[in-house]
């Protein structure tokens, strides 16, 4: 391709330090990767691989140890309005109704009364909750609530959403209902996605390529195109026959690491 990548890492490794057990932890090592503006990332791999390290790198919440990393050419210099993260937690204030939780970035940022209130009630409608906006989040169900917390970074114009397992806690209905919802969302707003997940059907139906992480120390094993129309039917032939094979690629990857050549 010729346009710069959106996301680019490259050799990108990220240890640290156990004090418990006196040793160092290489979590992810020698990261090659580009992410293309408006690409859906899915990211699997066994529990402690570093997928979430990764994740944290791309937010500016963590460094890394070695390598680089890229945002549109620049170095990541930690947390910027350009990059949003959505967490499995909902991380809303329970104390603010839902119109205050999605406003608190821009009127941090000192954005007009007017133009919040006009944002406010677009993001709203967009993710489905214009009549749940004086609700506080105990009021409101799981799956609104992940809702609302979609809202409230969306709301700040992010060129690139990070994921991290944010549809995990939640029912199988609600759950198929959000990936649908956040795909069409994606795709209308030309959002650039990273979404972690344990899920290999949310990986394939989600993903425009789903990045399969060994053990740890994670590396990417294998970067997989999924070239299926939108929406995706979880019962085809063809999604299958993907879900199969990052399943077995998953199992290999659980049984031993992959060795940097």
């Amino acid at each position: 391709m010729s346009s710069a990548p959106v996301i680019a890492c490259h050799q990108l490794t990220k240890a640290y330090h156990d004090i418990s057990r006196g040793e160092t932890v290489v979590a992810c090592k020698d990261i090659t990767l580009r992410i293309d503006r408006g690409e859906f990332i899915t990211v699997v791999g066994p529990s402690g691989c570093g997928k979430t390290s990764l994740l944290y790198i791309l937010a500016g919440f963590e460094t890394k140890t070695s390598g680089s990393i890229m945002i549109d050419g620049r170095p990541i210099q930690g947390p910027g309005p350009d990059r949003a993260v959505v967490f499995q937690e909902f991380a809303l204030f329970p104390w603010l109704d839902l119109r205050r939780n999605v406003e608190f970035g821009p009127r941090e940022r000192g954005v007009s009364r007017s133009d919040i209130d006009a944002s406010v009630n677009q993001i709203l409608r967009t993710v489905g909750l214009e009549t749940a906006a004086n609700r506080y989040p105990h009021e409101l169900s799981a799956g609104m609530r992940q809702r609302a917390a979609l809202a409230r970074v969306l709301i700040n114009d992010p060129k690139i959403l990070l994921m991290d397992e944010p549809f995990a806690a939640l029912d199988a209905q609600t759950r198929l209902a959000l990936q649908r919802e956040l795909s069409k969302l994606s795709a209308e707003m030309s959002l650039t996605v990273m979404f972690i997940t344990h899920s290999v059907e949310e990986a394939v139906l989600l993903g425009d390529r789903v990045l399969v992480m060994s053990a740890r120390p994670g590396q990417i094993m294998a970067d997989i195109s999924i070239p299926l129309p939108r929406p995706r039917d979880p019962t085809s032939l063809e999604f299958n026959e993907h879900r199969r094979e990052i399943a077995r690629l998953l199992e290999q990857a659980s049984l031993s690491p992959v060795t940097a050549s």
